[in-house]
């Protein structure tokens, strides 16, 4: 049951105070779960956190079921799940019924404003540590760099660049074991 608590409390700080969804929760949750408590370690968490942008759904939800799968089997992913999904639930109902009453200028629009910024911050760091971790060849150097391109010049649609991404792995796995 303890583990279930951590679990909770990490993924409920971790949502309730990283604005820019799951990827932005990397950081928060590596340190707290592989650093400080040793529940689970680095390559691990990475391994799951690149899983769960291929898995539709929520980024930080699907993070959260397999962390706390990983760690305490079934109770630990509804915990570590709950955790991650109850502060947008609640930070969305309570923006929801505010919205038309907060003022659309001044301290609340530069709070936001810095809130965005912040968030930015989170996303590059999550971004940097996940490459470091799977980007360790020089062809998937490549790949990511002309699908880094092919995004930002518009040229291919996300999924397109998904189908393409696996077709190529796999081509080069059937190359590399002598079947192509």
């Amino acid at each position: 049951m303890k583990k279930n608590l951590v679990l909770f409390k990490v993924y409920l700080m971790a949502g309730a105070f990283t604005f820019s969804g799951g990827m932005a929760m990397l950081p928060l949750v590596e340190r707290e779960l592989c650093t400080k408590r040793k529940l689970i370690n680095q390559e691990e968490l990475h391994e799951f956190t690149t899983l769960s942008q291929v898995f539709p759904g929520v980024i930080a939800l699907t993070n959260a079921c397999f962390v706390g799968k990983r760690i305490n089997g079934k109770s630990g992913m509804f915990f570590a799940g709950l955790g991650a999904i109850l502060p947008a639930y609640v930070l969305m109902s309570i923006a929801t019924i505010l919205y038309d009453f907060l003022p659309k200028e001044g301290a609340i629009l530069s709070a936001l404003t810095a809130i965005r910024a912040t968030s930015a911050s989170f996303l590059f760091l999550a971004a940097y540590t996940i490459a470091r971790f799977n980007l360790k060849e020089k062809r998937l150097l490549l790949f990511s760099f002309i699908a880094f391109l092919l995004t930002v010049f518009n040229l291919l649609s996300a999924p397109k660049l998904i189908i393409a991404g696996a077709f190529c792995g796999v081509l080069f796995v059937q190359y590399k074991k002598g079947r192509v």
